[in-house]
């Protein structure tokens, strides 16, 4: 088995800008393994404050020795193997599971979806997000994704309620909305959810500091909206630390160190009675078919990374009624 990887300076279409960060651009580092005559396809995105970076990534890969990696590949072996070269980094080791999981379908002439055990039929809308910014630009943003089932919307300024009142004044659609941890005061957030719940949000991403359970858990016992962890719940060990603390979680396989182990959270979550947002990063059509294979397992998505960007390596995948397409090709499903 042969590892390639090279990095890649993914654009995005407007300045993001979230409660506590702000970028035009994300490095990413996108991966190749070659067996049998066959490629798969991976890719770690890198957001500035998860802490990792092209640096990082690079030098993670050149100590990940890809000859032990044996069809059919046991990936509990493997992600302990990556764990035990290095703690955390979990994009670049998302990078490699995705890419074993388009290979492995590849090779055994399925598609992803399927050896995840998905059903198609069961694809939930995908949101479109759109980040804080001034009315006017916000305003265009919003006019910009007309056409599209769910809008996201970034809160955690002063502004939440304007930016919600400038989305209903253009568009009735569901909304999901994300604070990334920018609300401080429990009675000010309970009010503006209860205000929120009128102007139709089916989900509230983290609130308030991943490092303040307490609030969280006092706003998720009050919430008549479903109240999702994000930031505060990573990998598998996190699922049941967030269990009375939100009402469900976020799973980004940039978070969870790839397919496998988001499918084992998936699991998890589903024995605990929690909902699931399947999320993203700002990523390529590659990460988005790799989660758009176990999205149809969890109750919302979040997967507009390709449609939030200006310069896709990879062909657009299919996009019908809001709903990614999961087709019959193996592996991703990937078309360059």
């Amino acid at each position: 088995m042969k590892l390639t990887f090279a990095p890649f300076e993914l654009h995005l279409k407007h300045r993001f800008t979230i409660a506590k960060f702000s970028r035009t651009s994300t490095p990413l580092m996108l991966l190749q393994l070659e067996h049998d005559g066959q490629v798969g396809y991976g890719e770690a995105s890198m957001v500035p404050y998860m802490g990792e970076s092209l640096q990082s990534a690079a030098a993670f890969l050149n100590r990940v020795d890809v000859s032990q990696f044996k069809l059919p590949f046991d990936y509990a072996v493997i992600i302990n193997y990556l764990d035990a070269i290095e703690p955390g980094n979990p994009a670049v080791k998302a990078a490699i599971d995705i890419a074993l999981h388009d290979l492995e379908g590849k090779l055994l002439n399925q598609p992803c979806w399927q050896l995840l055990g998905s059903q198609p039929e069961n694809m939930p809308i995908t949101s479109y997000t759109i980040g804080i910014d001034t009315p006017e630009i916000f305003r265009q943003k919003v006019e910009e994704a007309a056409g599209y089932k769910a809008i996201k919307v970034k809160l955690g300024s002063t502004d939440d309620k304007q930016l919600i009142e400038i989305v209903r004044s253009v568009t009735d659609v569901p909304l999901y909305v994300d604070a990334n941890q920018g609300w401080t005061d429990r009675e000010a957030s309970l009010d503006l959810v209860y205000w929120l719940q009128e102007q139709g949000v089916q989900l509230i991403e983290q609130p308030m500091l991943k490092t303040d359970p307490d609030s969280n858990a006092w706003l998720t016992e009050r919430s008549p909206v479903p109240i999702l962890g994000d930031e505060s719940v990573q990998r598998l060990s996190d699922i049941d630390k967030a269990h009375g603390v939100y009402h469900g979680i976020n799973i980004k396989l940039m978070k969870s160190a790839g397919m496998f182990e988001a499918k084992q959270m998936i699991d998890r979550a589903r024995v605990l009675g929690m909902k699931i947002l399947m999320g993203c990063m700002s990523e390529t059509s590659c990460a988005t078919l790799a989660a758009a294979a176990l999205a149809p397992q969890c109750n919302w998505a979040d997967l507009d990374g390709p449609l939030l960007i200006s310069n896709n390596p990879f062909t657009m995948p299919q996009l019908e009624e809001g709903k990614w397409v999961l087709t019959n090709s193996t592996g991703l499903g990937l078309v360059q």
